[in-house]
């Protein structure tokens, strides 16, 4: 076990290295040098007391042992002379582990002042070991106050969680392990601490630890992590460890190894310069955290079993590959838990919200629910310091886990902590989303408050119908259809209003009131169909005979009628009730026969007043997202030049849709201009083949190619795209010269997003020409200024993604609190 005064050794040994070397990694590379030199001193001390030699500095090496560096006689200049040598020429000594020669490969000392280095020295000579054991205490020490590096979406995993996974996923001795992003190895040493505490009452034999530490596995893309992993598993008894410097996501050497259990917290965030994914994963992507979890699904031997870190977005956002990826987790039976973790798990790396996915092949083939599993505290505090506390949930959660692979069919003791939900229900809207809340205690009968039926508390009226003859174009009624409802936000959208005639009698109860919520009632599109707006004050719009109003009465809060009817629940009463293939009607008695949760007025207020509130956050990380747009100051000493003549510019194409051999199967991604989105373009929903590709003018385009859209609904939208992608005939693809970072270009050409539209001439088919952009002027900084001012919009960038993560996690705490009142309330 770590000591009071070995901690304190460190910390005095970073202390004193800061002034000189203030990168932490520099500072861990150094103090690891440092531990390994004096270990190997301290190991031919101990053996030439027991009568035998020196092993590690013999032979001609005699001179650079540790002891000699302490020497009191060296002068200072002499003792930094001597540390040098002995530090850029330990990787030659042949006297040494091959692994710690690799370790010394390329060290030096970053400074020289001999001061420094007495200080260092001094302290680092306190340390005492008499096995590589408590080197190994020390050196994870070491560890876990390094912060690896933030901008790559990697931070240190806490050991508590890290124990938390290994104990879930339970490795045992005859069990391959392996980690793809291993770091400094922790998940490594966890499992094999862990299996050998399993058999400590039939404690193992050298010969089956030696053999078990042959099963373990590490990848780490950076030689930094490969260099700290390999000492640390060395120093934790394993002898020949295996962490191989490798790419998971781009190259497929070890694409054919296979494990019985992976345990990983991989990069949450896409590097940088985009992702070149190899064609051999199942989920078509680019982010390296659903390339990461996809990996792991696919590298399990039967019945493997995995635990795995993940971000939000892999839990519940709607882009393509996220929806991708959890239907295969779960329909192919992958997924077996979740378990939400609270947010500030990884301070002060990173406040990013996390859960856990536990996989196992064999238990999620039997199993027909997921488990669902809540942490709210750690034993930690969730500031910066992350203090330990008495409240800890882990304990409680291992136990629902434990319990549910025991009995799949078991009802978890703590329903608040834990509960299991049926697959079907996950698929049910084809987004599988995971988001446990989204699912906790629902059931169609409240537990605590009595069911009414909407009958009793509502009218149901319809529209007005009318042909396409009563429009008129002026001096008629306004009339309110199914496109006047934003099927995305449950608002009136009244951008497109059509009349009609006056002459069709109207009665007043077909005027839009203070409280009314309006609804599609038919419509050919399963979307629109049920669609709500609520209305908060009198209009003087008639609605039509594709919708109608649901008017309460003094029984029930109009708000709160309005918030059940925009959850899933109902969504579901009506996919079930509705049975027409073209149009879709919504008949009043399924309206009617709804039943809600019926508390009294003054809790159905609060329940309002929550979710409005929710909803304020909601409108207002909107409003950021929809009004942003970049500035670039532009100083009038920049030179101004055509587009065309520092930039390359060319289109894509559309293969013949008639050639299936052009489509199916295809595995190159191929974007239309609507996926140009004023954003950095990560994935593809379309693909085609090679012979595709080869068959037609699309082409494709590198990563970081500026996108513009020419054609259509989108012209003028600018992206950027962050993997290689080919084109339809509708995007103009813009390739930078090296004048140019791709991102300041995409940041000018997406601050004139308004001039493109103006210029694209609008009607029903909005053109811009190739000709037109490369006529644009554009400004000229240099490289220098370019990098500043990218810099600053991206911090701007960041921003807006975490607005658009906001607006989904409030989103699903308004569906968790109105699931919730169908379950405890």
């Amino acid at each position: 076990m770590l000591n009071a005064e070995t901690k304190r050794r460190i910390d005095n040994a970073r202390d004193i290295l800061v002034g000189k070397v203030p990168d932490p990694k520099t500072q861990v590379e150094q103090i690891t040098f440092a531990m390994i030199y004096k270990f190997m001193d301290d190991m031919d001390q101990i053996s030439v007391k027991l009568g035998g030699k020196a092993s590690f500095f013999n032979n001609g090496y005699e001179g650079f042992a540790w002891s000699k560096l302490m020497d009191k006689k060296l002068s200072g200049s002499q003792r930094l002379d001597l540390y040098v040598r002995a530090l850029e020429g330990m990787a030659n000594n042949p006297h040494i582990p091959q692994l710690f020669r690799d370790v010394f490969k390329g060290a030096f000392l970053p400074y020289r002042d001999s001061e420094t280095l007495n200080l260092f020295l001094k302290e680092m000579n306190g340390f005492t070991y008499d096995h590589s054991e408590d080197l190994g205490d020390a050196y994870e020490y070491l560890l876990s106050i390094f912060a690896t590096q933030g901008k790559a979406g990697q931070f240190r995993t806490p050991r508590h969680i890290i124990d938390f996974i290994v104990d879930c996923v339970d490795p045992d001795m005859h069990d391959s392990v392996l980690d793809p992003a291993c770091g400094t190895a922790g998940f490594l040493i966890s499992a094999y601490k862990h299996i050998t505490e399993k058999h400590r009452d039939d404690p193992l034999t050298p010969d089956q630890k030696q053999r078990l530490t042959e099963n373990f596995v590490g990848y780490d893309i950076s030689p930094d992590m490969v260099r700290l992993s390999l000492v640390n598993m060395y120093l934790h008894q394993f002898p020949n460890p295996t962490i191989h410097e490798y790419d998971a996501l781009t190259t497929e050497d070890r694409w054919d190894e296979t494990f019985d259990v992976i345990l990983a917290n991989p990069p949450f965030m896409t590097p940088k310069g985009g992702i070149r994914p190899h064609k051999r994963f199942a989920v078509r992507a680019n982010r390296s955290e659903v390339l990461f979890v996809d990996y792991i699904a696919e590298h399990l031997n039967v019945g493997g079993r995995a635990g795995v870190i993940v971000p939000e977005g892999i839990i519940f956002q709607s882009s393509n590959a996220y929806k991708a990826l959890r239907k295969m987790l779960v329909e192919e039976n992958y997924l077996y838990a979740v378990v939400s973790l609270p947010a500030g798990v990884f301070n002060p790396y990173s406040g990013v919200k996390t859960s856990i996915l536990l996989l196992d092949k064999d238990l999620a083939r039997r199993a027909e629910r997921v488990l669902f599993v809540r942490v709210e505290q750690d034993g930690f505090d969730l500031g910066a310091q992350r203090r330990e506390i008495e409240q800890n949930d882990l304990p409680e959660a291992l136990a629902a886990v434990k319990a549910f692979q025991a009995d799949l069919a078991m009802e978890p003791e703590n329903s608040a902590r834990a509960w299991a939900v049926e697959k079907a229900r996950l698929g049910e809207d084809g987004d599988y989303n995971l988001s446990g809340e989204r699912y906790r205690q629902v059931v169609l009968v409240s537990q605590k408050w009595p069911m009414v039926k909407l009958k009793e508390c509502c009218k149901f009226i319809r529209g007005v119908t009318y042909s396409k003859k009563n429009e008129v174009e002026e001096k008629g009624n306004i009339i309110l259809r199914a496109n006047n409802i934003d099927i995305t936000k449950n608002s009136l959208d009244l951008s497109d209003l059509k009349m009609i005639d006056k002459s069709i009698k109207l009665g007043d109860d077909l005027l839009l009131k203070e409280n009314d919520i309006f609804i599609c009632s038919a419509s050919g599109s399963k979307e629109h169909i049920g669609k709500v707006a609520f209305i908060n004050e009198d209009l003087p719009y008639y609605f039509g005979g594709f919708m109608a109003v649901i008017r309460c009465n003094e029984k029930v809060n109009p708000k709160y009628v309005f918030e059940l009817l925009k959850s899933p629940i109902f969504r579901t009463h009506l996919n079930h009730s509705i049975l027409a293939v073209n149009i879709r009607n919504l008949k009043s008695s399924m309206v009617y026969d709804f039943s809600i949760p019926f508390p009294p007025l003054e809790v159905q207020q609060e329940i309002v007043d929550e979710i409005e509130g929710y909803q304020k956050v909601i409108d207002g990380a909107r409003q950021v997202v929809e009004n942003y747009k970049p500035v670039i100051p532009i100083d009038p000493d920049w030179p101004l030049v055509k587009l065309g003549e520092v930039c390359e510019t060319t289109s894509g194409g559309t293969p013949l849709r008639s050639i299936t051999e052009y489509y199916e199967g295809g595995t190159i991604p191929w974007l239309r201009s609507g996926e140009v989105n004023r954003g950095y373009i990560e994935e593809s929903e379309l693909f085609i083949t090679e012979m595709g590709l080869n068959n037609s003018s699309a082409k494709i385009f590198p990563i970081n190619t500026v996108l513009v859209a020419m054609y259509g609904a989108t012209a003028g939208q600018v992206g950027l795209l962050k993997f290689e992608s080919s084109t339809n005939q509708a995007i103009c693809g813009i390739l930078p010269n090296d004048q140019y970072i791709p991102e300041f270009l995409y940041y000018f050409l997406l601050s004139k997003t308004e001039y493109f539209v103006e210029i694209s001439g609008g009607g029903a088919q909005p053109n811009i020409s190739q000709r037109i952009i490369k006529e644009l002027l554009i400004p000229k900084p240099n490289i220098s200024d370019q990098e500043k001012i990218v810099e600053a919009l991206e911090s701007e960038r960041s921003v807006i993604e975490l607005n658009k993560t906001l607006i989904e996690r409030f989103e699903t705490k308004i569906a968790a609190r109105i699931q919730s009142v169908w379950g405890a309330g």
